[in-house]
């Protein structure tokens, strides 16, 4: 029989988290784990005092929070982070999530009962403000961002990819790290190869982390469009792993351009923001704003995507 795991290494890569860092870290360190842990926080060229919170969790922590420097790309930060990590399981953490009481724990137990390579749960999108609490409405419904099911849940079981991962190091080290070819979908490009490998990804609904989404229209518009751009051109490297889902935004805009009448459309998402019920009145009207922004910066990125492919900065 294998050896349990049982000692964690998490691994965090920051860039311009001044606001977010410590409470990330904090919710590290306030896990309970079955054996020994570290967090590894990997820093890139932060604009803003991300560098000066860090020194000063790293006073208080000690040798448990290690800290490296990176150039800043997210792949990067992380295979530092896990080079410098020095147990067998890495826990990839983001500095605008939160990770749910018991989290480690209970990732620990899920990989050892199904030997996958990685394991993880649901992105619970949450806000601070009214825009940002739209923003996360959005994450946490099939219309926003398709209904994967670490946006809105599911059964246990063998999945092509989840939210951050839980990772046996040595599954990692096998298939060669994080692509840095890639600046968006890592994640995804990594758990394709371990599949591929014969190892197993592993989604389990229990395994929750909070997660702050952007706060601002232009923030937003930004992260989509970048991120459906990689993810066009994830899809042209391997259209038979891309999902109907991942279709749809781009469908969605090239229908607008030739025949679909755009009212139509927005009628939908004005019935939609009516009917949503876990939101204020003034989230239903930046809803209406969200929802479109999602779509279409996401949906015109994808095809940018997959016509330039990996040329894309």
């Amino acid at each position: 029989m294998a050896k349990a795991l049982k000692n964690i290494s998490f691994v965090m890569p920051v860039l311009n988290e001044e606001a977010y860092l410590a409470t990330a870290v904090e919710s590290v360190f306030s896990q309970s784990v079955p054996g020994e842990m570290e967090l590894v926080v990997a820093l890139g060229p932060s604009k803003d005092k991300t560098d000066e919170v860090a020194q000063k969790l790293k006073r208080k922590y000690g040798a448990k929070l290690q800290l490296v420097h990176s150039p800043g790309l997210t792949s990067i930060s992380l295979n530092l982070a896990i080079a410098k990590a020095k147990y067998e399981v890495v826990l990839r953490v983001d500095a605008h999530s939160e990770l749910s009481e018991g989290y480690a724990a209970l990732a620990v137990k899920v990989l050892n009962e199904t030997g996958a390579a990685n394991v993880g749960g649901m992105m619970l999108a949450k806000g601070k403000n009214d825009f940002q609490s739209a923003v996360a409405y959005g994450y946490n419904n099939r219309v926003g961002l398709g209904g994967g099911s670490f946006h809105v849940g599911g059964e246990a079981g063998p999945a092509d990819t989840v939210y951050l991962g839980v990772f046996r190091k040595a599954a990692i080290e096998q298939v060669g790290g994080f692509s840095e070819a890639w600046v968006r979908g890592q994640d995804w490009e990594l758990n394709q190869r371990l599949r591929k490998a014969g190892l197993i990804v592993w989604f389990d609904p229990r395994l929750q982390v909070g997660y702050y989404p952007r706060s601002d229209w232009e923030s937003l518009a930004k992260q989509f469009f970048k991120t459906g751009v990689w993810r066009g051109a994830l899809t042209r490297e391997n259209p038979a792993g891309s999902s109907v889902r991942y279709w749809i935004p781009p469908l969605l805009v090239l229908g607008t351009l030739f025949w679909f009448p755009i009212w139509i459309y927005l009628i939908a998402i004005a019935i939609l923001a009516g009917s949503a019920k876990e939101i204020t009145e003034r989230q239903k009207l930046w809803l209406m704003v969200v929802l479109p922004t999602m779509h279409y910066a996401w949906g015109t990125g994808f095809w940018w995507g997959l016509f330039r492919g990996n040329k894309t900065t």
